[in-house]
């Protein structure tokens, strides 16, 4: 960045070519690709010549600032965007959530909730925000949405291990009203509230759960949300605080997210690529351009 010039990228279309050879880094996308995320089924007679000047679109706004270099490169039968280090905010979001993982598996919980907190830190809304037409970008961001959730859970967890059961209901309570559907974190609100010393409305919380998920799913809770009831109603000792440690770091191990392609076509080319040690690969919500150093949103890049 330089100055306080502002660029943005102003074409939907531009912005969809972008977003997906982000989402695919260092891989070549091909034509027929790029067409299908730009226009699905039904392209237009003349669309390979469009995405022809897309692309060079793309390349000269992103060489600005580079001395001319452009990223995107022609490679049969289509095109990649290289990408290195940590260009991508994504990298460093993969990189923090292991580093959580460990921080978790050693006992570290101070270090593991900070670590988790600092990954979740670097979203500044929904994964590719509206450009999920395409079958690449919205499996991506379905795969990264997961992600995220699974990265709350952890934090969750890290700071049940910290005893900060009381200053998470609130956070809870909210969450479960974004995702009603996610009985991940009914449990861990059903949990917080009892240790909380608020038996009654643990149990309300498994209620309006079962209620959701029967009249939105016609499915009964999960039964590890079963069994908690069930645990509650009891009161049983192990979920005392005592019994914090072996409940976090069994769910902890538990967290393996599927491969992206498994959400695109699940072949096992793609599979093989999917996802890399760490993913090169955008949080295009928060991640969009291509600067100096580090990808920044479309309507904050400055040169």
């Amino acid at each position: 960045m330089n100055g306080d010039d502002v660029l943005s990228i102003g074409a939907r279309k531009v912005e969809t070519v972008l977003a997906t050879l982000l989402v695919r880094a260092n891989q070549v996308v091909t034509n027929d690709q790029l067409i299908g995320e730009l226009w699905g089924e039904r392209p237009p007679r003349r669309a390979l010549a469009a995405l022809h000047v897309y692309v060079s679109q793309l390349r000269k706004f992103l060489g600005v600032g580079r001395r001319g270099e452009s990223p995107i490169v022609t490679r049969s039968p289509g095109y990649l965007i290289r990408v290195v280090g940590d260009d991508l905010d994504l990298d460093v979001f993969r990189r923090l959530v292991l580093m959580g993982r460990e921080h978790m598996r050693a006992k570290r919980y101070e270090e593991a909730s900070a670590t988790f907190a600092e990954a979740l830190d670097l979203w500044r809304g929904p994964a590719l925000g509206d450009l999920r037409e395409g079958s690449i970008v919205q499996g991506f961001a379905t795969w990264l949405e997961e992600l995220r959730l699974e990265c709350v859970e952890m934090l969750v967890e890290a700071d049940f291990m910290l005893g900060r059961h009381r200053e998470l209901v609130s956070f809870l309570y909210t969450l479960v009203s974004e995702h009603p559907l996610h009985e991940a974190f009914y449990r861990q609100l059903m949990l917080a509230l009892y240790r909380s010393d608020r038996q009654g409305d643990a149990l309300q919380v498994y209620r309006v759960a079962r209620e959701k998920l029967t009249a939105e799913l016609g499915i009964e809770p999960c039964r590890a949300l079963r069994d908690l009831h069930r645990a509650i109603l009891q009161a049983d000792d192990r979920l005392d605080d005592g019994g914090r440690a072996r409940e976090s770091l069994v769910f902890v191990d538990q967290l393996h997210p599927q491969p992206f392609a498994m959400l695109v076509n699940g072949d096992n080319e793609s599979s093989q690529h999917w996802p890399p040690p760490l993913l090169s690969t955008p949080m295009v919500s928060v991640v969009m351009a291509y600067p100096y150093g580090r990808w920044v949103p479309f309507n904050s890049m400055r040169r």
